[in-house]
């Protein structure tokens, strides 16, 4: 991870919720510099810090935000959605197989030609060779076990996990307000 003075191009700005934590750790939650100005001027964020890039109108200039807190709170408590990025993102990026993070697809635990259905409890992320591998066949069948059992993970857990894979940049304004609540190494 490389911690930037300089953002990167589009100068974005990390988005809170009402409560000061991002929306989202994995991607993180980012807006463009345009979202953001629109966002103030309709007073739903409060700018919490600023770039010292500033945009300029005939009878206006401002400091672009770097960092925005919602005014409402938006609950994370809703299910998530069933997508390829999620099922990754809930078995963090690694075959259930055989643990490796590359050429990554998803397996249907019992295969779809048996009955098998495309849910959460039935689908683990599996590289191509382990995919290929086991087939059309049971696990039991092909000797080959998910690490851990499928199931459908809540947004708190997503989240959690989303924090084990920090963006390959982030802006120095960003990081008081990033990670701030977890365990400090002894």
């Amino acid at each position: 991870m490389q911690v930037l003075k300089r953002p990167p191009s589009g100068w974005p700005a990390l988005v809170l919720n009402a409560d000061f934590r991002p929306l989202s750790y994995y991607p993180l939650s980012l807006w463009p510099w345009q979202e953001v100005i629109k966002a103030v001027f309709l007073d739903r964020v409060d700018v919490v810090s600023t770039y010292d890039q500033t945009v300029h109108s005939p009878s206006f200039e401002m400091k672009l935000p770097s960092v925005v807190s919602l005014k409402q709170y938006v609950a994370q408590d809703r299910p998530p959605a069933f997508t390829r990025f999620n099922l990754f993102l809930r078995d963090a990026f690694a075959c259930q197989y055989c643990g490796s993070g590359d050429d990554l697809t998803f397996d249907h635990v019992i295969p779809r030609s048996r009955g098998g259905r495309t849910t959460w409890e039935n689908i683990v992320t599996a590289c191509a060779p382990c995919n290929l591998t086991k087939g059309g066949r049971t696990p039991r069948e092909a000797g080959m076990h998910p690490h851990h059992h499928p199931r459908r993970p809540n947004m708190y857990e997503l989240q959690e996990h989303g924090r084990r894979f920090p963006p390959n940049h982030l802006h120095e304004s960003w990081l008081d307000y990033l990670y701030w609540d977890i365990e400090l190494e002894a």
